[in-house]
């Protein structure tokens, strides 16, 4: 399949750089399985899903990844940690005048905190820090809010580029899984009210994510890597749900990339798993686990439009996102929700 395959236009003033005041006001574009789209408020999900369905969410939470600093020479840097290999050891995407060689010290923060970057690992450094990593996040990390957003982090982002149901100590992610940003503790009770369950994946969220495809052919993109865990639990409660005859919800592309990717580590049959994921979801996949997908929407031709079109159809993606640009939605992390029923696969 052609990368063109997956373009649309967007209008740069649909792009939404801050949330709403509310995390549930956010409008919702229904598309069903047959192609058809309507117009509703995020909140009429309550009204969409029936009693004994599965809600499916990424319970990361995101580092404040982001570090400004200094060489000896007085130059400017950022370092952006993606992987914490242990409370000292990360592998980093660093900014920079020149790129930094093997045993480059670095200065990070008012006190100076020095790293040292030990070399490459594919297209990340390698860094050493002197100090806990979390530590130095805490105290000089800004949350690395995607680059779209044209500005720097400010205080709202603190609370609201992160879920309300997150786990503290899952603290790995460099970006939030955005679908789940619409649901405020009230609208949860509400779902659970009606007999909604929910379940929790993991799946750590990597700068990868905002990285164009370069290649033509899609079927050539290679995706970054992220680490994910599918636990036991989890894995029983979709079983109970599935055996019950109700849907499984996944909130996200995170979600539904974790949950597959346990299905594939299993030929295709679901059960607990851990590890690291490179799945590349594109139009002709074959679901094992989700029948419903919570989502944001997307960039043109990025990995996760593509995504969302193999869990429905192309056309029926396109013709969705195009009533979305005319209906002026509102795009990417702090834009407004689709709900994409899973359409017959062929």
């Amino acid at each position: 399949m052609q990368l063109s395959d997956f373009s649309f236009h967007l209008p740069e003033q649909l792009i939404a750089r801050y949330p709403l005041s509310s995390r549930s006001a956010s409008r919702l574009l229904h598309l069903n399985a047959q192609g058809q789209y309507h117009d509703r408020m995020f909140t009429d999900i309550i009204d969409l899903f029936e009693e004994g369905d599965l809600l499916v969410l990424n319970d990361t939470k995101v580092m404040k990844a982001r570090l400004k600093g200094k060489r000896a020479s007085g130059g400017a840097v950022e370092v952006l940690v993606e992987r914490m290999l242990n409370p000292t050891l990360a592998h980093c995407h660093i900014k920079a005048s020149n790129s930094p060689k093997a045993g480059t010290e670095l200065f990070i923060g008012a006190d100076q905190v020095p790293v040292t970057v030990q070399g490459r690992h594919e297209n990340l450094y390698v860094v050493e820090f002197s100090q806990p990593i979390l530590d130095v996040l805490d105290r000089y990390g800004q949350l690395p809010i995607p680059p779209y957003f044209n500005r720097e982090a400010e205080d709202i982002d603190t609370e609201r580029y992160q879920t309300v149901f997150h786990d503290p100590e899952k603290i790995a992610s460099v970006a939030a899984p955005t679908a789940s940003l619409h649901f405020d503790e009230a609208l949860l009770k509400q779902l659970e009210e009606k007999g909604i369950r929910k379940s929790f994946v993991t799946l750590h969220v990597g700068a990868g994510t905002f990285m164009p495809v370069r290649t033509d052919q899609i079927e050539n993109h290679i995706m970054h890597s992220e680490w994910c865990n599918v636990p036991e639990e989890t894995v029983q409660l979709i079983r109970e749900t599935q055996a019950r005859g109700n849907k499984v919800i996944a909130v996200g592309t995170t979600a539904t990339r974790a949950l597959e990717s346990a299905a594939q580590a299993h030929g295709g049959k679901l059960a607990a798993w851990t590890g690291d994921t490179q799945i590349f979801i594109y139009p002709g996949y074959q679901f094992c686990v989700v029948d419903r997908l919570i989502t944001n929407f997307h960039l043109p031709e990025s990995t996760l439009l593509m995504l969302v079109s193999a869990l429905s159809n192309q056309d029926f993606i396109l013709n969705a996102y195009h009533h979305a640009v005319q209906a002026q939605y509102r795009f990417f992390s702090y834009g407004d929700a689709m709900l994409i029923d899973k359409a017959e696969q062929k």
